[in-house]
């Protein structure tokens, strides 16, 4: 039995065993396991994923289970009938992705939500996942799929975020497809349990003129991996920004994919990450100039904050171009508190732990100011503060 077919045949009677489906949902169910079957669970030889190997996952018996979700959609903000709105959902098994063929054959509830042409949304859109009590026989996977479009000219704010207490995987992937000219703030909260995987995809498809920015926390997980993926048209801006944090033994790796496909796009990444205790973490940003993308603007930077001896970041921008009327740049920082601020701060009578808490939480704060959702931005304020006073090594 190759190792393949070892990995894949646990999943098998949880795929079969699953609840009966309209026609549609079968089909693309047997699809999307059809590709998982064919690719199996990377491993640490494929390049992608040299550095987080996935081998628990692969070895853990998973129970099939549903993600709790909560929908607030603002008027103007359709929630629509995947089986009837003419919705692709096999796109992404069918590109190589194992994890997201993975989502796809156990799809159950999709959200799927569209945001009108022209409209404009002034209350963020919210879909919330919370992983369910853990049941006798095994933690549960459960496979989130959410797809949001936006009509031409509209304007929305977006926040996805996961939770949950126990042992379980969640294996995300989000869809979002942005109109010619249309505006969207994208969040994505990650503060799952330390005993839970948390393996995401974000694919993003821009249209003419479009404008995206997209935000990514991550604060829980035992072992977590997010796929940002964003195509860009003639005349797209779009940003990427995102915040990592762990601790003890968390694992977090984040890859990127800017792909300039058009002329005349702009793109700005900045992720800061904060290491501590024995913790790790990857960052991999691509940003990819096609042969006709001609007047790309292009600025890729990640920093890492490492407070412990033991603490490991393995960093990798990369540009990939070829045009040539083009300006990129990329860079990565990796270091320590500074010295002297912290003696700064203990000669006013700031213990070192305190000292130590406010110069990490300013390093954080960065990304969180950029946050325009005033209550999401208190919120995480507070998550930080709550994660700098845990200490755990």
């Amino acid at each position: 039995m190759t190792a393949i077919a070892e990995q894949t045949g646990a999943w098998l009677a949880s795929f079969t065993n699953q609840r009966p489906a309209a026609e549609w949902l079968r089909k693309v169910r047997e699809a999307g396991f059809e590709r998982f079957t064919e690719l199996g669970f990377p491993t640490t030889h494929d390049e992608d994923w040299r550095f987080t190997n996935v081998a628990r996952i692969a070895r853990t018996n998973f129970l099939a289970g549903s993600a709790g979700v909560t929908v607030l959609a603002p008027g103007g903000v359709e929630e629509i009938d995947p089986g009837e709105g003419g919705v692709d959902l096999g796109r992404w098994a069918r590109e190589g992705n194992a994890f997201a063929a993975l989502n796809t054959a156990f799809l159950d509830r999709v959200v799927v939500l569209s945001v009108p042409r022209g409209a404009v949304v002034e209350q963020p859109v919210e879909v919330s996942y919370e992983a369910p009590e853990g049941r006798p026989g095994g933690p549960p996977h459960l496979n989130p799929r959410t797809v949001i479009l936006v009509g031409a000219n509209a304007q929305c704010s977006i926040v996805e975020s996961y939770a949950g207490r126990g042992s379980y995987l969640t294996n995300a992937v989000t869809e979002i497809v942005v109109g010619e000219g249309a505006v969207v703030d994208h969040y994505k909260v990650q503060q799952e349990d330390r005993q839970a995987f948390h393996v995401a995809t974000l694919a993003v498809s821009l249209g003419r003129s479009a404008n995206f920015s997209t935000t990514s926390i991550s604060l829980g997980g035992a072992l977590v991996r997010n796929d940002v993926n964003a195509v860009l048209s003639e005349g797209t801006e779009a940003t990427l920004n995102g915040l990592y944090l762990v601790n003890g033994s968390q694992h977090v790796d984040n890859h990127t994919v800017i792909d300039h496909a058009k002329p005349h796009g702009t793109s700005h990444e900045l992720y800061k990450g904060i290491l501590d205790g024995k913790a790790s973490a990857v960052f991999n940003g691509r940003i990819m100039v096609r042969k006709d993308a001609q007047k790309t603007d292009s600025k890729q930077t990640n920093k890492n904050l490492v407070l412990s001896d033991e603490a490991v970041i393995d960093t990798k921008p990369e540009l990939q171009i070829f045009a040539d009327d083009v300006r990129c740049t990329h860079g990565a920082t990796i270091g320590q508190l500074d010295a002297e601020a912290l003696f700064y701060l203990q000669s006013r009578g700031i213990g070192r732990e305190d000292a130590r808490n406010l110069l990490t939480y300013a390093f954080a704060q960065d990304i969180i100011d950029r946050i325009k959702i005033q209550t999401l931005r208190e919120k995480l304020e507070r998550s930080l503060f709550e994660k700098f006073h845990e200490h755990p090594r």
